[in-house]
């Protein structure tokens, strides 16, 4: 027979989220768990690595939350709860949780804290930081990995085959498009089209081999791309069939007809009006679409990195296009180059607030007449990128800047001479180019150079020491008995800035991460993901930082969303009492784990020196 409710305890949780949300029959349940505790100031709850009993409220008192180096992340009073984190995880607590003053701690045992987050969503949705599991996994078509949506087993021939064995094929298969396989290896694609364009209207022996009318090397995506990333490219390249090629085999095919499973169509219109646009002014009114854009995808519940990766996507095509369109005017270019991005636009991280960052690398062969093109080709573009709404940056950080439009061996000298002398301006711009990302022209000149920068800056441990203590000059905005450290004086007074003190930190991290295990993503996202799957960082504390970073970086684009409604120009500031009682406290939770890594990465630099 159950016990008779406390009723002292039945009135606190009434006052506590999510136990306010229960029916009264289930709260007056989960008083009867609760377990009262008390603790004099000093003594430890728990210590980091041991097994949880179960979840702590605080009714009274004050407790200290420390990380494995004993510094404090967290001060907790009444109401808050801890040890969710290690719970939901392995059962073993995460971090050390001391008292600081004589406390009162209610202790609600596992099982029924699990069964609580089982049947209640209010319960999943706080303690999984607002986003119930359930909705974590829902995803639209948009959003699906493009191995998810491709046929399974494309239908191919081999070069030598006949065109006429390729034509009895698409017909008997009732398919569009083969591919070109030889050994195994992918080379090319014929269609439809083909046939019709170059062998019957080009009068081409249907008994050639195949290869005399395939469209070789074309472009292709990965499986593990975005749907929408299929969309953009036949919408921007004018195509109606996408290979998807892994390691150099051909794994799927995605076709135009497929074109209808995806809902992207808001963002896969403004491509196609950019890749379009016959000039800037048509670019511009194109991109100043994108606030509207970004309120319809926030709107509708996509995640951060699938906002921004749209986003991103429509400031790629406008400056593949102002490339084109400077290459009419210009004439072609004299020697292959390759047109990088940086910042965010090179991690495709971009919000509704974005400058330009961007850089040329020239293939060797470039004379002094060739880069006086270069210049002229580096000033359209960012002169129309600027119009269409990318501003000059404002560090100069452009290709119209004489030291950012080089040839390749300038560039390697560059990089070389960061890491050999890892000053504070020779880490500001190696943070920078470390981002890059080829937008335009021969992608191999950056590749190669990408390669052999992090197997040098890898290898030099001091230049990595000097990287990870520039990743830590951006600290979380954490105040102290659960508050937040606000701007102080200015226009943005009591305000986060959720750009420096939100998101860069996490990305600061990403890139040291990528740094240590020599790993290729610029994307920030990526790059935690792959530094998991690399050992640079644990498990547990990868899936922390990507809970966390996730968490900072929507609730930024909500409130740029929130902006735009208003009639205002989006920024990156936040005033966190605008928030819920539950936003705030998962935030502030967030930017604790984030601190928390940097922590721990502070520590093992500290340990290495």
């Amino acid at each position: 027979m159950p016990h008779s409710p406390d009723e002292a305890v039945l009135a606190f949780l009434e006052t506590v989220h999510p136990y306010d949300s229960l029916p009264r029959d289930e709260m007056a349940r989960v008083a009867v768990s609760f377990s009262r505790r008390e603790f004099s100031a000093g003594e430890e709850v728990y210590q980091a690595g041991e097994p949880l009993k179960g979840l702590y409220l605080v009714k009274r008192g004050a407790v200290e939350v420390l990380d494995a180096s004993g510094m404090q992340v967290s001060l907790l009073g009444p109401r808050n709860s801890f040890g969710e984190r290690g719970l939901m995880r392995d059962g073993l607590a995460v971090t050390t949780a001391r008292v600081i003053e004589d406390s009162v701690l209610l202790l609600l045992p596992t099982a029924e804290f699990r069964r609580l987050i089982a049947g209640f969503p209010a319960f999943d949705r706080f303690f999984h930081r607002g986003r119930s599991a359930a909705e974590a996994r829902r995803a639209d078509l948009t959003v699906q990995k493009v191995g998810d949506l491709m046929a399974r087993k494309p239908i191919t021939v081999a070069p030598a085959d006949s065109i006429r064995l390729a034509a009895e094929k698409m017909r008997d298969a009732h398919v569009s498009s083969l591919g070109i396989v030889e050994e195994g290896r992918f080379l090319g694609i014929v269609t439809t089209r083909d046939m019709t364009n170059k062998v019957l209207a080009g009068g081409i022996d249907p008994e050639s081999p195949v290869s005399q009318v395939m469209t070789a090397d074309p472009v292709s995506l990965r499986p593990d791309d975005l749907g929408s990333d299929i969309l953009h490219v036949m919408l921007e390249r004018r195509i109606g069939h996408l290979p998807v090629v892994e390691d150099g085999r051909l794994v799927g095919m995605i076709t135009q007809t497929d074109l209808t499973r995806f809902q992207a169509v808001s963002s896969a219109q403004l491509v196609r009006d950019a890749a379009t646009a016959e000039s800037v002014a048509e670019m511009a009114a194109v991109t100043a679409r994108i606030p509207k854009l970004l309120v319809q995808l926030v709107g509708g519940n996509n995640a951060h990195e699938v906002v921004t990766r749209l986003i991103t996507d429509i400031a790629d095509t406008v400056t593949r296009r102002l490339l084109a369109l400077a290459e009419a005017e210009l004439g072609p270019a004299p020697v292959p180059y390759v047109w990088a991005a940086c910042g965010s636009q090179g991690r495709q991280e971009q919000t509704g607030v974005s400058d330009q960052d961007n850089c040329l690398i020239i293939d060797d062969r470039a004379t002094d007449a060739d880069m006086g093109y270069f210049a002229r080709l580096a000033r359209f573009v960012c002169d129309g990128l600027d119009a269409c709404g990318y501003v000059y940056c404002p560090g100069d950080m452009m290709a119209t800047n004489p030291r950012w439009c080089a040839r390749q061996s300038t560039w390697r000298g560059y990089f070389d001479g960061w890491i050999a002398t890892p000053d504070p301006m020779a880490q500001m711009l190696a943070s920078v180019m470390f981002d890059l990302r080829p937008i335009g022209g021969q992608a191999s000149l950056y590749r190669d150079l990408q390669a052999e920068t992090l197997e040098r800056a890898a290898q030099n441990s001091i230049f990595v020491a000097h990287m990870i203590s520039n990743s830590l000059k951006h600290t979380p905005p954490l105040g102290l008995l659960r508050g937040f450290a606000t701007i102080r004086s200015g226009e943005h007074k009591n305000h986060i800035d959720m750009k420096h003190n939100g998101v860069v930190p996490v990305t600061d991290l990403g890139r040291v991460y990528a740094l240590i295990g020599k790993l290729e993503p610029a994307n920030t996202r990526a790059r935690l993901d792959a530094a998991e799957h690399a050992g640079v960082i644990s498990v547990s504390g990868a899936r922390d930082l990507i809970e966390a970073y996730d968490l900072i970086a929507q609730t930024r684009l909500e409130n740029q969303a929130r902006l735009i409604r208003s009639g205002r120009k989006p920024d990156n500031f936040l005033a966190p009492y605008d928030l819920s009682d539950f936003e705030r406290s998962h935030l502030r939770d967030a930017f604790v784990v984030v601190r928390t890594m940097q922590s721990a990465i502070g520590s093992a630099r500290g340990a290495r020196s």
